[in-house]
């Protein structure tokens, strides 16, 4: 007995089916009749927005702080291209996302269709797969089935294209499945478990590094740190995934780039556990670190392995269930660490403790000083807050200077590094966890881009917190720039009226402009978005203090220069700044 329905209707059937929660995207000829059946979805709510930019970071958001997949509903084409930033980014960062596309019809022969090209080109480079439905009967395991390739191994975006015919008239379809999940393989090689806990053991100075793809395994990743005795640095995007106030908890990053208690608890280290990184550019403050000795190295895609630090041991596997296999290994043989667990934590926290005291200086009259800022913001806010930054300086101000207690609870751009994301990203996460407060910091220049989908916020009655921190430039190249080069280029922005967008959008409006209004703002602000409006807060930010990843970066990258280059930058630095 076959069935009679539109590829629309069988589109919503199984978005439900997988979960999904939202929609995010903009309606048009080629998507309509799929928007039209959301109407009577009791389960799915599409989101407007004012840009497909924002609906690709919207989704990132809802997939990166939720257990439901973002997903996208946008027209070929200019729908597509404008939400490939989002895409990359999750692509780039192991971020599952669905991406619904209308498709021009398939029936008519024409050619030069409106919004007409091969998507499976434009879209190929930044997606885990794409889908051209071509029949009825395609829809719903294309979406199954793109739902599990986006959700495995090492997650990501998928795309799937459906022609406008198809969503207009009906066709036979011989059932309406459901939905089940596929077991996951749990297969892990136990003799490299073996192996690497006799390093481990072994070892005097073990030390462990964890990034996003460890975020899951964060319980898992405390017991090992305190059987071992060993300190433990996150990447940037991994942040969330070990708890700040933990005793092993150094921060982010061991090199050049990180705090001082990074670089000291990791300056003998003699075997490395990394869990879930890929010592990327941005994880590693430009490759800065040094090699690790002994990397036991966890990740549940192969192909990261041995690409930038050779590994002495490579695993692959869920985190998750590598490390409960390590658990156990080191449990059978009643493994006890001669390392002094108080000792070597209390160290950790006086180093970091000196550390952020050294950006506590005297308050200032005229400008907000970093410091200040987020010893007041975490003071002020709930524990489980979740925290969404863009990219920028205040990214790495964030980094050092702002603790996070729980797993995908701070989320950032990072390897695709597209600025933009933060507003976006931060309503994706609010629709997501409505009982939470949700705070966004990010820079004027980043702003600027997505700043409009405070509308959205307002509009779904979303009270996210947006701290803008506001200098004038776009602040992290300004610096680059300025310290060897000592002039600026193309990186001072015009004048920008932070209340004129609250007022354009609906937010609530307030202005930090010194360090004596902080913590009443910050109040404020909290106060305002618990009566249900999104609120905007201008931050007269202080970049003058250098972060260790600007510092880090810099020393790093001069480095390997040529000694005959080195010396002309050195000497052009040197004379600018002599000879202004």
């Amino acid at each position: 007995m076959s069935i009679s329905k539109t590829a629309a209707e069988l589109t919503i059937f199984a978005l439900e089916q997988i979960g999904v929660k939202n929609t995010f995207g903009i309606p048009g000829v080629h998507n309509t009749e799929i928007y039209d059946g959301l109407n009577s979805s009791t389960q799915i709510e599409p989101i407007l927005v004012t840009h497909e930019g924002g609906a690709s970071f919207m989704a990132d958001g809802v997939s990166r702080t939720s257990n439901n997949i973002g997903t996208l509903l946008i027209v070929p084409a200019a729908g597509a291209t404008h939400a490939m930033s989002g895409i990359g980014e999750a692509f780039l960062d192991g971020i599952p996302m669905l991406i619904i596309s209308g498709g021009t019809r398939n029936d008519s022969g024409r050619h030069y269709q409106l919004h007409q090209l091969d998507q499976e080109k434009l879209v190929g480079s930044i997606t885990k797969a794409f889908f051209l439905v071509k029949k009825h009967e395609d829809v719903i395991p294309m979406i199954y089935k793109a739902y599990d390739i986006a959700t495995s191994g090492e997650p990501g975006p998928v795309f799937i294209e459906i022609p406008v015919n198809l969503q207009l008239f009906r066709g036979e379809v011989s059932e309406l499945p459901l939905y089940t999940q596929k077991p996951k393989s749990s297969k892990i090689d136990l003799n490299k478990i073996k192996k690497a806990v006799d390093l481990l053991t072994k070892s005097s100075n073990p030390g462990i590094y964890v990034g996003w793809g460890a975020v899951d395994a964060s319980e898992h990743t405390q017991r090992i740190a305190e059987l071992l005795v060993a300190p433990v640095a996150t990447t940037l995007q991994g942040k969330s995934s070990f708890p700040a106030d933990h005793p092993m908890h150094t921060g982010v990053g061991f090199g050049a780039s990180a705090k001082p208690a990074g670089q000291k608890a990791f300056s003998n280290c003699d075997c490395m556990l990394a869990v879930g990184v890929r010592f990327s550019e941005l994880a590693t403050g430009s490759y800065g670190i040094p090699e690790p000795k002994n990397l036991i190295h966890i990740d549940i895609n192969p192909t990261v392995f041995d690409k930038n630090y050779k590994s002495e041991i490579s695993i692959e596997g869920d985190a998750s269930e590598v490390l409960k296999a390590i658990i156990h290994e080191l449990g059978s043989r009643n493994f006890q660490s001669t390392r002094d667990f108080q000792k070597l934590g209390e160290e950790i926290r006086a180093d970091n403790q000196k550390y952020y005291e050294k950006w506590l200086d005297t308050k200032k009259a005229d400008i907000v000083s970093p410091g200040h800022f987020f010893k007041a913001l975490r003071s002020k806010l709930e524990r489980d807050a979740f925290m969404v930054v863009d990219d920028g300086i205040h990214t790495f101000l964030a980094a050092e200077l702002f603790d996070v207690y729980h797993p995908r609870h701070f989320i950032s751009p990072t390897d695709f590094n597209a600025m933009g994301y933060c507003v976006p990203a931060a309503i994706g996460c609010k629709l997501s966890n409505p009982a939470k407060q949700v705070v966004a910091i990010v820079g004027d220049g980043g702003f600027m881009m997505t700043g409009m989908e405070l509308i959205t916020a307002t509009t779904n009655g979303l009270p996210i917190i947006v701290f803008v921190f506001h200098d004038g430039e776009l602040g992290q190249i300004s610096q680059f720039q300025s310290i060897p080069l000592n002039r600026k280029t193309c990186t001072k922005i015009g004048k920008l009226n932070v209340e004129g967008i609250a007022i354009a959008t609906g937010a609530h409006f307030i202005s930090m402009d010194n360090d004596s209004q902080i913590e009443s703002v910050i109040q404020d602000a909290i106060k305002y978005s618990a009566e249900g409006k999104p609120v905007l807060v201008d931050v007269k930010i202080d970049y003058s203090k250098k972060t260790m990843l600007t510092k880090g970066v810099v020393k790093t990258n001069l480095s390997r220069f040529p000694l005959s280059e080195k010396i002309r930058f050195i000497g052009r630095a040197i004379g600018r700044h002599i000879f202004k």
